[in-house]
């Protein structure tokens, strides 16, 4: 590790306010994946269809955008109580697999540096990043990654253990430290080792690191300020009856903005933030009196769910007998390259110094 690291990690979830939930208010998965199109995501992929006693035909089937075959990881400091139990319980609410599309347990946890301590604000954050990545990705596996600090070396720590796993495509960073001169150094661990296995076995594949922009407008944070992750932005979304897209702002705590030096905060993408609409979380961890059925958000919600999304992509791609997809090298320039279509575009809303408009912003990016 770098002796001279001088950089305060954070939670960047905006945990106000946050209200204890007696009708699980706040959005749910359904509302999320179809509001986003998400739940219209399918592939076509060849399957052996049995015809008889040994013999088999190849046959075209269309299958569910799910995050089979990938792994999705998860770094995050300290531990919850129960968070396998959490999982299970937001599972079962909204009717969600607790098996991959391998059908092993959804969920495996690491402790690489050892059993960390109990802490109720990152155990909400955890409960947030796992269950979001789930409900996006319901097939996709999640290793939790949880490191024993929320120490500058600690969490790097993590994020190196998570980016040598096998079948990690994506890995989800929902947390920020402030500016520092020897920022630049950490973003070495913001790449994807030579020779990675990723999804469905694949060898020399890439990983895609999702991070947070912030909930306290422009402040200049790494990982976010690294041009080797995809950095989420916030929005406040409003939906129709039938759970379409209403209205879509830029929300105004959301961070953004350019910085001093190489820190650039410009968002690349964004997602429904804004923490007064929330989603549904489940979290048993007592933090500041909360515990059980919450609402949360912040841009470190659309952090896990911008992964789960990457990690579909990479399904699909592993049916076309593609790589995953590796942030610096591919999945930065393609998402810019991507048509305008492929986005709603955020064109109003701000924070306390910039605005959404049309096209790119600092705000929002390229959009939803």
């Amino acid at each position: 590790m770098n002796p001279k690291l001088n950089i305060t990690i954070k939670l960047f979830e905006n945990l106000e306010p946050r209200v204890l939930l007696s009708g699980f208010k706040g959005y749910t998965p359904s509302q999320i994946r179809h509001a986003y199109g998400i739940d219209q995501i399918s592939f076509q992929t060849t399957v052996m269809k049995r015809i008889g006693r040994g013999n088999y035909i190849p046959v075209q089937k269309n299958v569910a955008g799910d995050g089979t075959g990938q792994t999705i990881a998860i770094v995050n400091a300290f531990r919850p109580i129960d968070i396998k139990g959490d999982l299970a319980t937001f599972s079962k609410k909204y009717k969600l697999p607790m098996t991959d599309g391998y059908g092993k347990p959804v969920l495996t946890i690491a402790q690489p540096q050892g059993k960390p301590p109990v802490n109720g604000a990152w155990a909400t954050e955890t409960a947030m990043d796992v269950e979001w990545a789930h409900a996006i990705a319901p097939r996709a596996h999640i290793l939790l990654v949880q490191a024993i600090s929320d120490s500058t070396d600690d969490l790097l720590t993590a994020i190196d253990y998570a980016r040598n796993q096998p079948g990690v495509v994506a890995i989800s960073l929902s947390w920020g430290g402030s500016g520092s001169p020897f920022d630049t150094s950490n973003n070495t661990f913001l790449t994807t080792p030579a020779g990675h296995i990723g999804g469905s076995g694949y060898a020399n594949s890439g990983i895609a690191f999702v991070t947070s922009s912030g909930d306290e407008g422009v402040v200049s944070a790494w990982p976010a300020s690294s041009p080797n992750v995809i950095t989420v932005g916030g929005t406040t979304l409003t939906l129709d009856s039938r759970n379409n897209i209403k209205t879509e702002v830029a929300w105004s705590g959301t961070g953004g903005g350019a910085n001093a030096g190489d820190h650039d905060m410009t968002a690349d993408v964004a997602y429904s933030g804004d923490p007064n609409i929330g989603f549904s979380v489940f979290c048993s961890t007592p933090d500041s009196g909360y515990v059980g059925w919450q609402t949360l958000a912040g841009t470190s919600g659309g952090t896990p769910q911008w992964a789960g999304l990457i990690a579909i992509a990479d399904q699909g791609r592993a049916y076309q007998g593609k790589v995953s997809l590796d942030t610096a090298t591919q999945l930065h320039q393609l998402i810019y390259d991507l048509p305008d279509e492929d986005f709603n575009d955020i064109i109003t809303g701000s924070n306390a110094a910039f605005s959404a408009s049309v096209g790119v912003d600092k705000l929002t990016g390229r959009g939803t």
